[in-house]
C-alpha cells in the first residue's frame, strides 16, 4: 500500500489489474513509444521511467530482465478511440503490425509489436474499416 490517497483511489481496486512490468530492450525507447502511441504519462528518471496508463488505473515500469511477451502468454489489449490513427502513430514509432485490423463482433482489433518485442493488442468498440 502507499501513503498517496490518489494512487490508492485509482490503482488499488480489488480484483482489478493495477500494475504491469513490461519487458523492454531499451527502457527509455519503450517509454517514449507508449507515451507517443497511447498517451501514457511517464514519470521519474527519463532513462528508467515508470508510467500511468491513459486511465490512471494501471501503473508500472519497463524491465530489461524479462523476456518479451510475444505471441504466447498474457497479452494486454489497449482500447483506443481511432484505431487507424493509433496504428499510424505506432508505425511512426517503429512498431510492426503483427495482425492487421480485423472485425470481432462489434469491435475492430489489431496486434502490434512494441520496441521490446511484445505483442500488444489494440482495439476500438466501433467497427472501423481496415
Amino acid at each position: 500500500m502507499t501513503d498517496d490517497p490518489g494512487v490508492e483511489a485509482t490503482v488499488a481496486r480489488p480484483g482489478g489489474v493495477s500494475y504491469l512490468a513490461i519487458p523492454a530492450r531499451d527502457v527509455a525507447a519503450s517509454g517514449r513509444f507508449y507515451q507517443a502511441v497511447f498517451g501514457w504519462e511517464l514519470r521519474g528518471d527519463p532513462d528508467q521511467p515508470s508510467f500511468s496508463d491513459g486511465t490512471g488505473h494501471v501503473i508500472g515500469h519497463w524491465r530489461t530482465d524479462l523476456e518479451a511477451a510475444g505471441e504466447a502468454g498474457v497479452r494486454p489489449y489497449v482500447y483506443v478511440e481511432d484505431l487507424g490513427a493509433t496504428l499510424e502513430r505506432a508505425a511512426a514509432q517503429g512498431a510492426e503490425v503483427v495482425h492487421a485490423p480485423y472485425p470481432e463482433g462489434g469491435l475492430t482489433i489489431a496486434v502490434i509489436r512494441d520496441p521490446g518485442g511484445n505483442a500488444v493488442g489494440v482495439w476500438t468498440g466501433l467497427a472501423q474499416p481496415a
